[in-house]
């Protein structure tokens, strides 16, 4: 039987799923989807494994349904699970991960075109507006008053305007990497540092220090 030790973050992320409502494992995985895949993602397969898992380990509790010929197992969370959950809330989290393959590019962009650049910056503005979409779209529903679980909005407002305050925050960046792309010569080797950029950029990580510091 799997030990509270042998859980991982995933583990509590599918916990935390099953503290708002019972759901099948392919609910569950079409609910990653839609909601923690954007700061969370995760194979489908390893989003199979963690219902059984959980329910291996008494935190949740596994029934067997059916839907005419279709049968599923539909889980749900036991008061052991709410406790580990809320147990889990109060460690140290992990620090942050950043990937981005648009960034990567432009990290080693000495060995291509300018052109190349441009088109790195614009693909990525494009991905941030179609990201974007989904935003306006469950948020008008939530002002509507029809958006899913009403109840869990106060916490929903916090995440949602993380992932937007991400997306303005990768638009401004490539806005204003275009600017200074634009003044470079078709080899990016040959281009000239934008110092004052980099003395803007050494303040603003010094005052950021600083307000930590108090």
């Amino acid at each position: 039987m799997p030990t509270a030790k042998a859980l991982t973050s995933t583990s509590y992320a599918i916990l935390g799923l099953l503290a708002v409502k019972p759901w099948t494992t392919y609910e569950l995985a079409k609910q990653v989807d839609q909601t923690l895949s954007r700061f969370w993602p995760r194979t489908r397969s390893k989003l199979f494994e963690e219902p059984k898992k959980l329910a291996a380990a008494g935190l949740a509790e596994a029934t067997a349904s059916a839907t005419g010929r279709r049968r599923s197992t539909v889980y749900s969370i036991t008061p052991a699970g709410r406790t580990a959950l809320a147990r889990w809330l109060t460690q140290e989290s992990v620090p942050p991960l950043f990937e981005s393959e648009h960034l990567l590019k432009v990290f080693y962009a000495e060995n291509g075109t300018t052109e190349d650049v441009r088109a790195t910056l614009a693909g990525l503005r494009s991905w941030v507006v179609e990201q974007s979409r989904p935003n306006v779209e469950v948020g008008s529903r939530y002002l509507a008053g029809v958006g899913a679980h009403p109840e869990r909005l106060a916490t929903l407002v916090l995440t949602g305007r993380f992932l937007d305050d991400y997306l303005e925050l990768l638009d401004r960046w490539a806005a204003w990497a275009e600017e200074v792309v634009a003044q470079w010569p078709d080899d990016p080797a040959a281009a000239q540092p934008d110092l004052a950029s980099l003395q803007a950029t050494v303040e603003q990580a010094r005052e950021r220090v600083e307000r930590a510091a108090g």
